[in-house]
């Protein structure tokens, strides 16, 4: 929501933004500070709740038809010299349309998380390009790349799960795919940046690391949490990643390891990141009142939400809250009708250490500040009260950006079907955090059995 002037600039505006076809309106008083010749809003004055701006719930409906995985598939996850683009996209893809027994005929429509093909492997039209190379394009099969940064892929997977149960279609297939390790580490680093506000903040030279490594820092300042509650989260993550044969990185380190390497970003050292990764992942999703003539492990997907924020850190209230996550959450809490208590297990957003314990909190786990003591303690270990990213995460399983959103769910739902071998956790319900940039997307689905 945009509001721009040309005229004198007045202290405050109040608007009542009539939206109807999502169910709620926004009143938003605002004050325009010049920037250049024009005039243009920077700060909402609108009291805060968690930091976004208050709403007036009027109605929230629910998916009017249940949505289930059938199908998944991944690839491993790591640098692939050896593999294209289309090549890692293919091998997810058939792997998943295999496990749900359908054929292509049967595909009513495929949605692909990819961040930025077009840089990284200097290739655009990766919604064609992927239909042609999955045997589609002679189906005139409707594909479609969605972007949200590091969410394209749990955002790829709300696109299909509003397709079917909006009852547009059927049978749909998600996919992420990301090859990253075909260009040099700084420019990986600089097309991550797109992903930041690049007037704002890459022009200024911030990048990933640094902008998190200010989150980090106001964390610590603001309750005390420490380098090694830090690095026990990657030190976690390493170790959930050991049981897993797809993840990047499948060894364990220790606390004074992490402390030990390069420092990137104070206080971020290099094993507190998580790396640059070539992967892909797809789901095939159907009715569920279908979903057992496919499969007799059928996955419900509970709730899909999604909240936006600030695209930069400097106009949000608390860096240390990612109000986007808290707003997905509290969401599909509402949709599924669950708390943070039900769920067992979850895999969040850690690109960086930091970024988890920030996770955890603002997804309603654990009180606000709390996170690094408990990840510390072992609460969130894969056998804890809570096993936070027993796939690894993005830290130990690798972080291919397109396609982290769908490897979570592939994640939760081997767990819930029994399938994920010397890494299982018990429980009945999951949760998957998929972030882009710094917080400016969130992305949130729960599932079950």
């Amino acid at each position: 929501m945009i509001a721009r002037c040309l005229n004198s600039c007045i202290p405050a505006l109040h608007t009542l933004y009539p939206i109807p076809h999502l169910g709620w309106r926004v009143v938003v008083p605002y004050y325009r500070v010049f920037s250049g010749q024009g005039c243009r809003v920077r700060y909402p004055l609108a009291p805060h709740v968690c930091g976004s701006l208050i709403t007036e719930e009027v109605k929230r409906d629910n998916m009017a038809r249940d949505v289930a995985i059938i199908g998944i598939g991944c690839t491993p996850f790591g640098e692939f010299w050896d593999k294209s683009f289309r090549d890692i996209f293919v091998e997810a893809g058939v792997a998943a349309i295999e496990d749900a027994n359908v054929q292509g005929e049967a595909i009513d429509e495929l949605f692909v998380g990819n961040m930025s093909a077009g840089r990284f492997v200097e290739q655009e039209h990766v919604a064609s390009l992927i239909a042609d190379y999955a045997g589609l394009a002679s189906l005139h099969t409707p594909s479609t790349r969605v972007e949200a940064a590091c969410a394209s892929g749990g955002l790829a997977l709300r696109m299909g799960v509003l397709a079917i149960a909006s009852g547009h279609a059927d049978i749909v297939t998600v996919a992420g795919v990301e090859k990253m390790t075909d260009v040099s580490v700084s420019a990986a680093t600089d097309m991550l940046t797109a992903a930041a506000d690049r007037e704002w903040e890459g022009f200024a030279g911030a990048t990933f690391p640094g902008l998190y490594a200010m989150i980090a820092r106001r964390h610590m300042h603001e309750y005390g949490t420490t380098p090694e509650q830090l690095a026990s989260v990657a030190v976690k993550n390493h170790h959930n990643a050991t049981m897993n044969p797809k993840a990047q990185y499948r060894n364990e380190i220790s606390v004074d390891a992490v402390l030990g390497s390069t420092m990137i970003a104070d206080p971020l050292h290099m094993l507190d990141c998580s790396p640059i990764t070539d992967g892909a992942a797809a789901l095939v999703l159907a009715p569920a009142d279908i979903a057992r003539k496919y499969t007799d492990t059928p996955i419900r997907i509970m709730a899909s939400a999604q909240a936006s924020d600030t695209l930069s850190l400097h106009d949000r209230a608390d860096i240390t809250t990612l109000d986007a996550t808290v707003a997905a959450a509290s969401r599909a809490h509402e949709m599924a009708k669950t708390t943070p208590e039900d769920i067992d297990f979850v895999e969040v957003h850690d690109c960086f250490t930091i970024a988890e314990i920030c996770a955890i909190e603002d997804l309603g786990f654990f009180e606000k500040g709390t996170g690094g003591k408990v990840t510390e303690e072992g609460v969130t270990a894969i056998d804890g009260d809570l096993p936070v990213n027993p796939s690894g995460g993005l830290k130990g399983c690798g972080h291919p950006v397109g396609a982290t959103g769908i490897k979570q769910a592939v994640e939760i739902a081997m767990q819930l079907r029994g399938d994920a071998g010397k890494r299982q956790v018990a429980g009945e319900i999951g949760m998957t955090h998929n972030v882009g940039g710094s917080g400016g997307t969130a992305v949130v689905h729960i599932f079950s059995r």
